[in-house]
């Protein structure tokens, strides 16, 4: 299913949903961030995804981060609470989500680099390289706050 992102754009659809995802932060031994390219739109973002019923939201975490990229990690800690109502998602079946996000740091516990269907590129990237990679503000955002190890989370 296709989406297209819009970013305080006038233009962009109201959103018609909320729901809960979580993103993770999670750094390699050479402090380089774990990132995904996602297949729905190419960019590069932290592993994430939505939560399931039933299901802690640092569950949903280290379970989409194991899913997207084949890795263990283990939530440590909160970045931020990302819901900026200007930030919309607009996928191919009609639903407009307005974001709200929660991004986790994570530890790595182990397991071995896997690409999924989700996730057709997976590599780790230290942080002067992040500006190559085409990403949504939103996520560099947090990966900026990720590498800024903030000693209060971001709320916004």
């Amino acid at each position: 299913m296709g989406r297209t992102e819009y970013f305080h754009d006038p233009a962009g659809p109201r959103p018609n949903r909320i729901v809960t995802a979580a993103t993770t932060f999670v750094l390699d031994e050479h402090e380089r961030v774990l990132m995904i390219q996602r297949s729905d739109n190419g960019l590069w973002a932290l592993p994430g995804g939505t939560q399931d019923v039933g299901e802690r939201i640092a569950t949903t975490a280290e379970r989409e981060t194991r899913e997207e990229t084949g890795y263990e990690v283990r939530v440590t800690g909160l970045i931020g609470v990302y819901s900026d109502p200007g930030h919309v998602i607009a996928y191919d079946d009609g639903e407009v989500r307005q974001q709200f996000a929660l991004s986790f740091r994570a530890e790595l516990l182990g397991g071995e680099l896997e690409h999924s269907e989700e996730s057709p590129e997976v590599r780790w990237v230290a942080d002067n390289e992040l500006d190559e990679l085409p990403m949504h503000p939103s996520i560099r955002l947090r990966v900026d706050h990720g590498f800024e190890d903030r000693a209060e989370p971001y709320i916004g």
